[in-house]
């Protein structure tokens, strides 16, 4: 036995194998849309200059990244409210979902008489909510983050309903006979068997929010991505349009990657 243990190499570690290929997996993870990225710019370059495209319609990729160049500095003053009403959307929109989803779990009742209603205000449209809240809110910050809320707030409501009633019968049973209270049931059962469906509907809030913002900005400011966006519309500066919207994506993006990070972080259990 001893022979054998000398025989194996110190440096033959069982761990190494599972880190080598979990660095694998998170190079590939990123490698693949990177190279995507690559190509479809590529593609986009390619295109425009078979077609002889006019740069006021699509801009080739190099007149965009001269913008983001050129105008960062107008991208980043512009970039900062957009960031700001989508963040307070974000948070507005989830914590009132969460707080309804709770509500509504725990009387059916009032799920009854306010479900079809938040159902109700998701089917109108939010360019025509828009001006309303512009007037009666001012042109400040708060239309837009309203208007943001409202885009979040319906998925993160349906998704945590869910979440909360799925809840193992089982376990509910048990609690039950252990005579623990409603907010020990909530704590110990409801909340982490709803975590995986909260932060599906986060991660999709995260975007909308942005488009929420985006949408307010059209109506009534003269701030932020969104008015930039109508500005060079008009004026025909499609090079700083198209950056606008790099811009405006990358800010998705963040969001986006940031839930899904949180996510990781406090749902252990799911790995």
């Amino acid at each position: 036995m001893a022979t054998l243990a000398a025989d194996v190499p110190a440096s033959s570690g069982l761990p190494t194998a599972p880190r080598a290929t979990a660095g694998a997996t998170l190079a590939r993870r990123l490698l693949l849309p990177l190279g995507v990225i690559a190509a479809l710019i590529a593609l986009w370059d390619v295109a425009i200059r078979i077609f002889d495209v006019p740069a006021y319609m699509i801009p080739a990729p190099g007149a965009v990244w001269q913008a983001l160049v050129k105008e960062r500095a107008r991208l980043a003053d512009n970039a900062i409210p957009t960031v700001l009403e989508s963040l307070g959307g974000f948070a507005l929109g989830n914590l009132v979902a969460i707080a309804a989803a709770v509500a509504f779990v725990h009387n059916k009742a009032l799920e009854r008489a306010l479900y079809p209603v938040a159902v109700a205000v998701r089917t109108l449209p939010i360019v025509a909510i828009a001006p309303i809240l512009v007037l009666m809110l001012g042109n400040g910050y708060s239309p837009k983050i309203v208007i943001a809320a409202l885009i979040t707030f319906f998925p993160t409501l349906v998704n945590m309903v869910e979440g909360l009633e799925s809840a193992d019968a089982q376990a509910l049973e048990l609690m039950h006979v252990l005579s623990a209270s409603k907010t020990e049931t909530f704590r110990y059962v409801r909340w982490p068997s709803s975590l995986p469906y909260l932060f599906s509907a986060m991660r999709i809030a995260s975007t909308s929010s942005v488009l929420g913002a985006l949408v307010a900005e059209w109506i009534g400011t003269n701030k932020g991505l969104g008015y930039l966006i109508v500005l060079t519309t008009y004026d025909f500066r499609t090079a700083l349009l198209y950056a606008a919207m790099v811009v405006t994506s990358a800010i998705a993006l963040a969001f986006f990657f940031l839930v899904s990070l949180v996510e990781w972080l406090v749902v252990r259990w799911e790995r």
